[in-house]
């Protein structure tokens, strides 16, 4: 054992490159991840539901749905105390928005960090939380899903209002 610890301690070395990389909070994320997926298709096949199609109004949906809960929840401003244990506030972004740098004191930490603060890398626990609801609770799912669709929407709308008022005003 001690042979297959110190090759992979090895291995990590080398592929860290001298970077702060935490692969143990990876793996510890990973195996979460795994682990909830595979205990729900486990109870997803025993209640007879894993046979369940998502239609593309649905798809449509959650894709909306993941693209704004994954922002909201990794960059919007009122939702920072979620991720104060895993980031520091660096400075505004987008509208209603603010960049953060990841912890880095405990792999762990970093590790979730890094999930949290990123809206492309919470996306896959988004949509898999989706997928989850349109399988065990579609209706609550639809509702949730169609909510955050017509928010994305309508960020969309002010962020073309901000534009064309700027234009209008640069022409006046």
């Amino acid at each position: 054992m001690t042979k297959v610890s110190e090759s992979v301690r090895s291995e990590a070395g080398e592929y860290r490159q001298g970077a702060d990389r935490p692969l143990g909070g990876y793996a510890v994320v990973m195996t979460v991840f795994g682990g909830l997926v595979g205990v729900a298709g486990v109870v997803a096949a025993l209640r007879g539901t894993d046979g369940r199609r998502i239609s593309p109004y649905d798809l449509l949906l959650m894709t909306a749905g993941t693209h704004k809960l994954s922002r909201l929840v990794s960059k919007d401003a009122i939702t920072s105390p979620l991720r104060m244990p895993f980031t520091r506030y660096r400075e505004p972004g987008a509208p209603g928005e603010v960049m953060e740098d990841v912890r880095t004191d405990g792999q762990l930490r970093h590790a979730i960090g890094e999930l949290v603060s990123c809206p492309f890398c919470l996306s896959v626990w988004v949509a898999t939380g989706f997928s989850l609801g349109f399988l065990f609770a579609p209706r609550f799912t639809r509702i949730a899903a169609s909510a955050l669709t017509a928010v994305a929407g309508a960020d969309y709308l002010q962020l073309i209002y901000a534009w064309l008022q700027q234009a209008a005003e640069q022409k006046g």
